[in-house]
């Protein structure tokens, strides 16, 4: 079977933009004999195809045998990153900073020397100016070795700044080092488990942070320490759900970019997943004005040269932006404007399947499962769910176990009593041995238990009661992510006053907007 997922090449090609083909052509045409016209009727021939099948490719390219093909593939694959590096080199500065070195390693094996620390020199202040310290690390490595094996009439002052240069970058870069590790361990983590479950795991977390932080971290003042110094205590609060915490360090992730402009275009990538974790910790806190300031700023910034710059930032954007659109319609109760979206954001996952992590399809499949379930559209809410627990239970675990129950919720909204029985059971030994039972969980299935002995008439006597009981522990940290991934407060309310979750919701919505 044709499979779009595991050619390498193909995949390149099919990332290409008409300015990229263009200059390919022209690259390769001015650079290359004819021997390389094979690989331009290569590129054409994989560039027309709209699934990778290697029979199909070799019957367009008779010349070509199947042994030739992986030589070419591999010749083609060199050119097009040659080609594409000389294309985007004045767009990046980590390009321009290796270009320079490059040309300074050149003219140093050719032996002059001092051509080179002039370069040197350019690619220092390009380094410090973007805050480029591994860059720079390197820069130094070469100046020093220039200086250590030459003669070259550099001063006594500064050989002296160079050697005390290195040893403070060297510095810097192990608590970068640290730091970044830090925060990529703590995401880790949540994209594994996703909240913290019980005591045991915020011990766990607790600890595990503690112990790699570095010593006095309010002494901190470099640009790239402050930032995974704050991405780290973003990731540490979200886990353990202390949602004011997450938003005082997204809000400091921003503002570090919001006092070095520059860093924006340099560092677009961390720029933009700072903005999500804002986006998120509105949505967490119910900042409903601030949530919508901060999304417009995010709209406006996503149409800027920056944004657009390159593929993975032009997505990463689009996963962000759609993402807290349906959050905005999920906090304020607006489902039903909320799935106009949908169309729109399934037709861009399938244009960006070969770049978007299944963890971020899980997340959109979850997100337009509650807007269906909130609108009313129960069947549509259960096909959206079927796709996350038929799929892959190794991320998290969290919506896994959510998927299942906001699933078994639906089939109680829709009076499929044959099959509750059942999926009470199963999605209960699902939870618990996933050890994500909460209060709230279980309560909600010792209600569903009883409901099988009470009559539809009789059944909103109870429904208070489930309300009264789970209301007691709104406020509870190790509870709230039974409301943060299904709002089962307002759903119950629902039940009790026969009003849609939407009116619930929005009511809400209301009367926090007037004590404001």
């Amino acid at each position: 079977m044709p499979n779009t997922l595991t050619d390498a090449l193909f995949q390149l090609i099919r990332s290409l933009e008409k300015a990229e083909k263009r200059h390919f052509k022209l690259y390769i045409k001015r650079s290359s004999g004819n021997d390389d016209l094979k690989i331009i009727h290569l590129f054409d021939a994989l560039d027309k195809m709209v699934e990778y099948d290697e029979k199909t490719l070799l019957k367009k390219l008779p010349n070509i045998t199947k042994p030739q093909l992986a030589n070419l593939k591999s010749h083609l694959n060199k050119q097009l990153l040659a080609s594409l590096r000389l294309l985007k080199s004045t767009e990046n500065v980590d390009l321009q900073l290796s270009e320079h070195l490059d040309y300074a390693r050149l003219l140093y094996n050719k032996g002059l020397k001092l051509q080179s620390l002039k370069i040197l020199e350019k690619a220092k202040e390009l380094a410090k100016a973007n805050h480029k310290y591994n860059f720079l690390a390197q820069v130094i490595s070469l100046e020093k070795k220039i200086e250590t094996l030459h003669i070259t009439r550099s001063s006594l002052e500064k050989t002296a700044n160079l050697s005390s240069e290195a040893t403070e970058i060297s510095g810097h870069i192990e608590r970068v080092t640290r730091l970044s590790n830090l925060a990529l361990l703590l995401y880790r983590w949540y994209v594994k488990n996703g909240h913290a479950r019980n005591l045991d795991d915020e011990a766990d977390i607790r600890k595990f942070f503690k112990a790699n932080l570095p010593d006095q971290p309010e002494a901190i003042t470099n640009f790239y320490e402050k930032l995974y110094l704050y991405q780290s205590y973003c990731w540490y609060a979200f886990i353990r759900q202390d949602f004011l915490m997450y938003y005082r360090y997204s809000h400091k992730w921003i503002e570090l970019f919001d006092a070095e402009p520059l860093m924006i275009s340099v560092e677009t990538g961390h720029y933009v997943k700072g903005m999500h974790n804002l986006l998120n910790a509105h949505f967490d806190l119910r900042n409903y004005t601030r949530f919508a300031n901060t999304l417009r700023k995010f709209e406006a910034f996503s149409h800027t040269p920056a944004a657009t710059q390159h593929d993975n930032f032009r997505i990463h954007t689009f996963v962000y932006i759609n993402s807290a659109r349906i959050n905005q319609h999920l906090m304020m109760g607006t489902f039903k404007e909320g799935l106009l979206h949908v169309p729109e954001i399934e037709e861009k996952l399938k244009e960006y399947e070969l770049y978007i992590d299944k963890h971020r399809v899980l997340v959109f499949n979850y997100k337009i499962a509650t807007l269906y379930f909130g609108s009313g559209d129960y069947e549509t809410s259960i096909d959206y769910l079927q796709k996350i627990i038929n799929g892959p239970v190794d991320l998290r675990i969290d919506l896994q176990c959510y998927a299942r129950l906001v699933h078994l919720i639906a089939h109680y909204e829709l009076g499929n009593m044959d099959i509750l029985e059942y999926l009470i059971k199963s999605v209960y030994r699902f939870m618990a041995k996933m050890q994500n039972l909460t209060v709230i969980e279980e309560a909600m299935f010792k209600f569903l238990r009883k409901s099988f002995e009470i009559s539809p008439r009789k059944i909103k006597p109870e429904f208070e009661k489930f309300l009264a009981i789970i209301s007691q522990y709104e406020k509870s940290r190790f509870e709230t992510r039974s409301f943060a991934y299904l709002d089962i407060i307002s759903w119950v309310e629902s039940k009790v006053y026969d009003k849609p979750v939407s009116i619930i919701i929005q009511a809400k919505v209301k009367a926090s907007k007037r004590r404001l």
